[in-house]
């Protein structure tokens, strides 16, 4: 079921007492759906249409774009409960699993995560020949790294605490990425020349998932 709807309408018809100005003043609202429970309902400028997200620890948010309003937008969410209640459960069972993963793991402190991570991304881009820019360590939420269009290299400080063959494999994806920009089969067979089999690598990221949302 998909979990936004595309409005494709250019042109409205407003009545001679309507002011857009009031009608939009509102930018977020929050709303009980029965069986879902609270969710926010929030006005966004990136947003091209009505999308709904269901996030860890974060619950479920409805972006809507100007030009649509909340009540339609609101209309729309309730439309969707049982998508909503099906992918609240998984966050549930996600939300379960960090938090007996977290319990079991030791955290790496920033500061010894950056100085980790930036010597051994500096040994492989000299050892393989893949410079980058910059290097920047952040805390994110989403990813492990990436690498913009002028070669600078962003790493997740949670990196530190996966395992050392994951690590690399990671910073060579991005080392490979000052290349290739993409993930084209190209950029898999140029990556495979430095980890083996990357694909399976990647797969193994599910397991540590957890770390992310911490």
């Amino acid at each position: 079921m998909p979990d936004d709807l595309a409005d494709n309408s250019n042109e409205r018809c407003y009545p001679p007492w309507f002011s857009r100005e009031a009608f939009f003043k509102v930018r977020s609202n929050k709303i009980k759906i029965q069986g879902v429970g609270e969710i926010l309902m929030e006005r966004s400028r990136r947003a091209k249409h009505i999308r709904i997200t269901v996030r860890p620890f974060k619950g479920v948010r409805v972006a809507v774009p100007f030009g649509v309003s909340l009540a339609r937008a609101e209309t729309f969410a309730r439309s969707k409960a049982e998508w909503m209640k099906k992918h609240l459960c998984k966050m549930h069972q996600l939300e379960q699993a960090h938090k007996t993963f977290s319990e079991n793991y030791i955290k790496i402190d920033k500061a010894t995560a950056k100085k980790k991570l930036v010597n051994r991304l500096n040994e492989l881009s000299e050892q393989h020949g893949l410079p980058y820019n910059r290097v920047f360590i952040r805390n994110q939420k989403t990813r492990w790294g990436s690498c913009s269009a002028k070669d600078n290299i962003s790493l997740n400080c949670k990196l530190a605490n996966l395992p050392e063959e994951l690590i690399d494999y990671i910073m060579l994806h991005e080392l490979v990425h000052t290349r290739v920009k993409n993930h084209s089969k190209k950029f898999w067979q140029e990556l495979n020349k430095f980890v083996g089999n990357a694909r399976k690598l990647d797969k193994r990221l599910n397991e540590y998932r957890m770390l992310l949302i911490d």
